[in-house]
């Protein structure tokens, strides 16, 4: 059997049989690339300087002239640029994909004077794009590289260039890109969301962007397109017995009901779970006023927020029903957390 030798800090040393590597544990193996990656991640975010300002300075001047963003890139850095892409556009920032090879037999016409091109390759020597940049300096354009070699062949053809430099990649003969593209994935999303933030993009303007999605309809949808409202939205006076409160809460197919003053306005909340542990206790709750054992000061929301709002409060809050009020807080309607899916807002 043949050995085969790495160097050590000592030496040589018998690694097995040739091309193997030691054997871990693949929980091992997974945990030794996140943690290669993220040292990878905190060395680019060492790399950051003022070429990034005038990256997003770059992408918004372009942006605000309606110009777009044109990303070029090849194998893996190409794959990281076309979701680099979705992530620009979804977030208001027209962003298009433009195939290097494709680009010189007809398509670089998607290119307009005025567009910012986005260069990917981590050696900023790959040929394809090189030979693209002569076609794309003809254009009165910015370009923006990314690449892992400051001083490339891409970089000299860049007006802006950030460094994605990684001490090295997680695959063991250091050669599959995974770190590099890593880092070029954090980078676009760092850039994409520095661009956001310059030019004032809204959660509003996100949901535009999403109408079919359970984000879009959450940020569209406002308390009012959602609540249960009329007969389904269970409201008693605070003098009426608990008994008859159910009744109400029957009626509506509630689990709770909204109790009020005498001027109509919430002031507290009976629920199913509060009958049980107030029976539980043995006490004679069914002849007792709701004033005496309801929880006052509800969680309550206006129905004009929007259904996002709910959301949160749902997740932040262990409640089952959300009560939905008016300015004057009169309770005007009610959420059931069972309602979300049904409406696909979860």
């Amino acid at each position: 059997m043949k050995a085969d030798f790495s160097p050590t800090p000592s030496g040589l040393k018998p690694r097995g049989d040739a091309g193997t590597l030691p054997r871990m544990s693949h929980l091992a193996k997974a945990r030794e690339v996140f943690d290669i990656e993220l040292a990878a991640l905190k060395a680019v975010r060492g790399l950051l300087d003022a070429a990034f300002d005038r990256a997003v300075e770059v992408i918004v001047e372009s942006l605000r002239h309606r110009g777009k963003v044109v990303i070029v890139g090849i194998g893996k850095s190409g794959n990281i640029g076309r979701k680099i892409a979705a992530t620009l556009t979804s977030t208001g920032s027209t962003s298009v994909v433009l195939n290097s090879v494709d680009a010189l037999h007809g398509d670089v016409g998607i290119v307009n004077d005025g567009d910012v091109i986005l260069a990917l390759s981590y050696s900023g020597e790959s040929e394809e794009l090189l030979n693209l940049m002569p076609a794309l300096k003809r254009f009165s354009v910015k370009i923006i590289s990314f690449t892992g070699v400051p001083k490339s062949s891409l970089a000299r053809c860049s007006d802006v260039v950030l460094n994605v430099r990684v001490p090295k990649e997680a695959c063991p003969f250091n050669l599959a890109p995974t770190s590099s593209t890593t880092a070029m994935l954090v980078m676009g999303d760092a850039l994409a969301m520095a661009v956001l933030q310059a030019r004032g993009f809204k959660k509003t303007d996100y949901a535009k962007h999403h109408p079919s999605g359970a984000i879009g309809r959450a940020l569209l949808m406002k308390m009012s397109d959602i609540m249960r409202t009329g007969g389904r939205n269970a409201v008693a006076p605070e003098q009426l017995t608990v008994k008859e409160a159910l009744l109400v809460m029957t009626r509506a197919k509630a689990g709770s009901v909204s109790v009020t003053n005498a001027r109509g306005k919430l002031v507290g909340v009976f629920t199913d779970g509060d009958l049980r542990r107030h029976m539980a206790e043995g006490d004679h709750v069914l002849s007792k006023a709701l004033r005496e054992v309801m929880t006052r000061n509800p969680i309550c929301i206006r129905d004009t927020a929007l259904a996002a709002d709910a959301l949160k409060i749902f997740n932040e809050r262990n409640i089952d029903d959300l009560i939905v009020v008016n300015a004057k807080k009169e309770p005007v309607g009610l959420v059931d957390s069972q309602d979300l899916p049904k409406l696909k807002l979860m």
